[in-house]
């Protein structure tokens, strides 16, 4: 509901409000109440006054003047102001002057003049009229025509204000029987009329139509003889348009998007959106190339009462790619690409959740510019959870999109299960967390392996009488591992050895952090130095697989972490301890923090900790991480590690974000130099350059480029034949942007061919309409 409209003098309104009912008129009372004429009209239906009446239709008024007064169940009442009245008998019209004011429900009415025709039963409101109805959409006009039962009628150079946003001008208008309102020469646009400096602006776009016809029953706007225009220029006919005011979705036709591509020629997309339901939608797309077979997608999104869910499908027919070498075959058929994820919350603590990701081929996804992931995984996961307790059964399948990859060595896992669950009274002061879990793992062409183990682990933290926070852990773990065909595992220390195999593992560990607080450079410092013993007895690790521990490298992330693996097949043994510090300093706007740290083992290097990973040796290397913010206008962030004998940079990551959100420059930069002779799986050698800035000019326009590059070279990945500078993907647009209006010109160079998805240039035009779902 509205809200209602503040006494134009400025006076609180009087409680008492008088209720009249329809009698014979014979005289006119006044009197003047908070600053405002107030009448009390005894003998006829008065709308006006400082008070309320109980309107009829006309076509009772006569009755009532002869009969009794009807229950005030059965008629309308109209709370009114005014600062004049008159009433002349002989025309039996009541006029009110002087910033009127009529509400009635969820109604009101504001003008300058308010005319009541007694016998006909029409109210005229004139001069500045404001109109709000029961959805909160407000009619702005110089002339305005009511019924007795407060329902509008003619309208005259007319602007209609929806409350969902979008506006509604016409020259004339009339509101049927029905209540539809029927608009003649009239615009449409969801464009604000002011900028943000309060000055005004004409809109970006506008519907133009000879007709619009508004029915507030479905919500519903329909254009006969539509046309959109931009900046002022007729641009296309919109046959059928029709938008709803409540913010829901219209069935009906998108703008076409049209681009231009190395691999496919000219393409043009044609959309069509269907609202199904409140609680379901369909979007259908047709897209035709000049240089290849058309394509057809969809995509169906469904919200059910325990969650939800949507599909995507493309597919298209054309020569098939080998999956080693990517070239076309002769072979035609078939090719596409399959998506859909969704979520049930079935009680507060059980869910299933999942996802589908299946492609045809290799090079599908790339060429029709879908998707760039190497990889496409398909997962399923039921989970309970509640305070105490956490449950999960899942799986997943990959399917790799690598050319010259064996899809037969990519592991499909099913299931994995974990649960874990956390005691509810403390044992020695800390708490316990117990844990089991197993994992079965096959591949079609490869290693199979199943797991399964059980874990306990007991942790208390405390504060000291001096500020220290200690946390002391315990944990102690029990493995069985099963595998085989272990020889097509190409890494020898991730093949473990085949059959059964069992492992314990214990650890211990005493974490002390001590922060120191203090004022610096007129701002707040904490440094907090921390140091941390680990000791784990020898274990077995070369004697069980290796699936998901592969990846390890030092890092800040992982400096204090007890097993610095990033999974369960491999568990740091032996007795090390940490140290470093974290120190941040804030002051207004500024914030600056970093971290550095190492780690010294008691033992020589353990054989799982190769040469490059930072760790392989009794003393590691250093490692740390800088940050920089200064409000929301500068984010630095520097990686680092540094080589314990020289102080080489082994890792230099560098993210840098200046300016705002209209105006800014991203630099990303990572060089990893593991100082390894030999070719190593996941320990490659790398350099990258990330590059992004977007310049905003003249309010709404903008001017914006990308680009990655591949600075690594032949000494660095003999693998790679690389040159040292290498572009990858560069793109360049420009833009404009209000807040009813997007719309870009893009233009982008891949540079790598990949199969049918060829190196080359694509430009695309980028349209979007708000309030018209063109986007």
């Amino acid at each position: 509901m509205p809200p209602a409209d503040p006494s134009p003098t400025g006076y609180s309104q009087p409680a008492h409000r008088d209720r009249i009912a329809p009698r014979a008129m014979n005289q006119v009372q006044l009197s003047r109440t908070s600053g405002l004429l107030a009448i009390a009209l005894v003998g006829f239906a008065a709308p006006f006054a400082h008070g309320a009446v109980w309107a009829q239709d006309s076509a009772t008024a006569q009755a009532a003047s002869e009969a009794p007064a009807e229950s005030p169940a059965e008629l309308r009442e109209i709370e009114f102001e005014a600062n004049n009245l008159e009433y002349d008998s002989q025309s039996d019209v009541v006029t009110a002057s002087g910033d009127v004011l009529l509400r009635s429900e969820d109604q009101s009415v504001r003008a300058q003049e308010v005319r009541w025709n007694r016998g006909t039963g029409l109210i005229t409101a004139s001069g500045q009229v404001r109109f709000v109805d029961q959805e909160g959409n407000q009619l702005y006009t110089e002339r305005l025509e009511l019924t007795d039962k407060f329902e509008t009628g003619a309208m005259e150079d007319l602007l209609l204000a929806l409350r969902e946003g979008g506006r509604l001008a016409a020259n004339s208008g009339s509101r049927g029987e029905d209540g539809t309102i029927i608009l003649n020469q009239a615009a449409y646009s969801a464009c604000a009329v002011e900028n943000s400096r309060g000055c005004p602006k004409d809109p970006s776009w506008r519907v133009t139509a000879d007709r619009v016809t508004y029915d507030p029953q479905s919500r519903r706007i329909r254009f006969r003889g539509a046309y959109l225009e931009l900046f002022g220029a007729r641009l296309l006919p919109l046959p059928g348009l029709a938008l709803r005011t409540d913010s829901g979705a219209a069935s009906g036709f998108m703008v076409p998007d049209l681009r231009i591509s190395q691999s496919n020629g000219v393409e043009v997309t044609g959309s069509y959106y269907w609202s199904m339901a409140e609680n379901r939608d369909l979007t259908l797309v047709g897209t035709v190339f000049s240089e290849a077979p058309p394509m057809l997608s969809g995509t169906f999104r469904h919200l059910v009462d325990k969650g939800a869910y949507q599909i995507t499908g493309y597919l298209t027919e054309s020569r098939r790619i080998s999956s080693f070498t990517g070239d076309p075959t002769s072979e035609r058929g078939l090719r596409g690409y399959l998506a859909a994820n969704g979520k049930f919350q079935f009680t507060p603590e059980w869910s299933v959740s999942g996802s589908i990701r299946l492609a045809t081929d290799r090079t599908f996804l790339r060429r029709y510019d879908i998707s760039n992931d190497d990889r496409l995984r398909s997962t399923v996961n039921i989970e309970r959870i509640d305070e105490r307790s956490y449950f999960s059964f899942a799986g997943w399948a990959t399917q790799t999109m690598r050319l010259g990859q064996d899809q037969g060595q990519v592991p499909l896992v099913l299931p994995v299960v974990d649960y874990r669950r956390r005691l509810d009274d403390p044992v020695l002061g800390g708490n316990i967390e117990l844990q089991l879990n197993s994992l079965n793992l096959f591949r079609k062409d490869g290693q199979d392996t199943q797991r399964a183990f059980a874990s306990a682990q007991w942790q208390l933290r405390g504060v000291t009488g001096l500020g220290q926070i200690v946390s002391l852990t315990a944990l102690g773990r029990g493995d069985v591992y099963h595998s085989s065909d272990n020889a097509l595992t190409e890494t020898v220390t991730y093949r473990g050895l085949p059959g059964w195999q069992g492992r314990a593992i214990g650890l211990g560990a005493v974490d002390v952090k001590w922060p120191f607080v203090g004022e610096f450079l007129g701002g707040t410092q904490v440094f907090t130095p921390r140091v941390q013993l680990v000791a784990t007895p020898p274990i077995r690790n070369l004697a069980v697989p290796n699936e998901d521990s592969r990846a390890i490298d030092l890092e800040d992330s992982n400096l204090f972490a007890l097993n610095r693996f990033p999974g369960y097949d491999r568990v740091e043994d032996g007795v090390r301890v940490t140290y470093g510090f974290d120190w941040e300093l804030q002051r207004p706007g500024w914030r600056l923090k970093t971290t550095l740290g190492q780690s010294y083992r008691f033992k020589e290097a353990s054989d799982i900790l190769v040469d490059g990973t930072g760790l392989s040796e009794r003393v590691s290397d250093f490692v740390g991480r800088t940050e920089v913010r200064f409000r929301d206008f500068v984010k630095l962030t520097h990686r680092y590690r540094l080589d314990k004998d020289n102080l080489s940079l082994r890792r230099n990551e560098f993210d840098a974000t200046v300016g705002s959100r209209q105006t800014y420059v991203e630099v990303g930069y990572l060089k990893l130099n593991r100082n390894i002779d030999e070719l190593v799986e996941d320990l490659q050698d790398r350099e990258e350059l990330r590059a992004a800035a977007r310049v905003r000019f003249a309010d709404y326009w903008s001017v914006f480029g990308s680009g990655v590059f591949n600075l690594t070279d032949r000494r660095e990945d003999p693998t790679l034949n690389a040159d040292g500078f290498e572009p990858v993907r560069t793109r360049l647009g420009v833009a404009y942007e209000d807040d009813c209006l997007e719309l870009g010109v893009t233009w982008r160079r891949d540079y790598v061919t990949s199969g049918d998805a060829e190196r080359g240039d694509t430009f695309q035009l980028f349209f979007s309409l708000r309030h018209l779902g063109f986007r």
